[in-house]
């Protein structure tokens, strides 16, 4: 069993949380609200589900997934991460973050601007081409005819 962090429970946290805990893994989720805001969700989840901080997601987490707002990256925090896999799902959106110069010029990635924060951990990136209700709604088991593909990429194989 793995414990997986989830910093941010919105739309895709909150269904990779259901996906974790139905696949027999223990989630530590935090929102920008406080662990109090999560008692609905971690009682839908289960015995193997807990709300924590940020922090504490971080830290407990053997793998964590950062699925924030790109404007809430510098509220991700570093420490904790170091050394850990660490999975993006962020899309950029101008009309939610702001314009970023960077990014609208495509000198860099989402990616690359949450790797340049934390820079002891190995980012990796995925699900954030799979609509949040579909991550649940339309997953399968490996083998299963037609089953969908998960894009993932990153420059740490082992990652």
């Amino acid at each position: 069993m793995t414990t997986i962090g989830i910093i941010g429970a919105g739309n895709i946290g909150s269904q990779l949380a259901r996906l974790a805990v139905r696949n027999g893994h223990e989630v530590v989720i935090a929102n920008s609200r406080g662990p109090e805001t999560l008692t609905d969700l971690v009682t839908e989840l289960g015995a193997g589900a807990r709300a924590a901080t940020r922090d504490e997601a971080a830290a407990a987490g053997e793998i964590v997934v950062v699925t924030t707002p790109l404007a809430a990256i510098e509220t991700i925090p570093a420490g904790p991460l170091e050394g850990k896999v660490v999975i993006d799902t962020n899309n950029y959106y101008p009309q939610r973050d702001g314009h970023i110069e960077a990014l609208d010029s495509e000198t860099t990635t989402t990616a690359e601007l949450l790797q340049d924060h934390l820079p002891g951990a190995r980012v990796v990136k995925a699900f954030n081409h799979i609509g949040a209700a579909d991550l649940t709604g339309h997953a399968s088991a490996a083998g299963t005819p037609d089953r969908r593909a998960l894009v993932v990429a990153g420059d740490d194989a082992d990652a």
